[in-house]
């Protein structure tokens, strides 16, 4: 066994309340509300739960509508600043697809679901990840207004850099209830954890 103080591993995981959620029979979700709706109630859990903060993101097979992976915040709980939704929900599918392209030779195109535009971080892992699309909530700087969140320097041309690489994306889909999550944690009072606030 290696006494070495330097880290050699790490591990980032759902909390019990997702797991168990997972478990429960998930049927196909043919609509993009549908898979907003599961995307909303897992941000909402997971910071009612106190499991981190008030973000979710789900892969699923973007014709059938077969839920691959959920991934949620995980940043509070873990310590580490990139266990964000989006890149829970692409490695967890990842890691159950094994492989690392999820547009890959001989896969179903996947679709990745976030309750908000991603991220500057989290931006850089959707070409890489191999999702063919990407539906959001909304977008803009409004809800780092209202939450406190810093977002990062998103590319001023996201969009089309996404829509350039094959990734189409939907904007829009049920905002105002992902907009009511948001709202709820804010006047929460629960951690906004970005480094030194800023």
């Amino acid at each position: 066994m290696s006494t070495s103080p330097f880290a050699h591993a790490f591990e980032l995981s759902l909390p019990d309340w997702a797991i168990e959620l997972l478990a429960e029979e998930q049927p196909a979700r043919t609509t993009l509300e549908q898979r907003m709706a599961l995307t909303l109630t897992a941000a909402r859990r997971n910071f009612e739960r106190n499991s981190g903060g008030p973000f979710a993101a789900a892969v699923f097979e973007e014709q059938s509508g077969r839920l691959v992976s959920l991934g949620v915040n995980r940043v509070v709980p873990h310590g580490c600043s990139s266990a964000h939704a989006e890149v829970m929900a692409l490695s967890l599918a990842q890691r159950r697809l094994q492989t690392f392209d999820l547009g890959g030779d001989g896969l179903p195109a996947h679709q990745l679901v976030v309750n908000w535009r991603p991220c500057a971080m989290c931006f850089g892992a959707i070409p890489w990840s191999g999702v063919r699309s990407l539906v959001i909530a909304g977008g803009g700087p409004a809800i780092e207004e209202l939450t406190g969140f810093d977002e990062g320097p998103i590319h001023p041309d996201w969009l089309n850099e996404l829509e350039r690489r094959g990734i189409h994306v939907t904007q829009g889909v049920l905002e105002s209830e992902a907009w009511s999550v948001f709202e709820d944690f804010a006047r929460s009072g629960r951690p906004v954890y970005n480094a030194r606030q800023g």
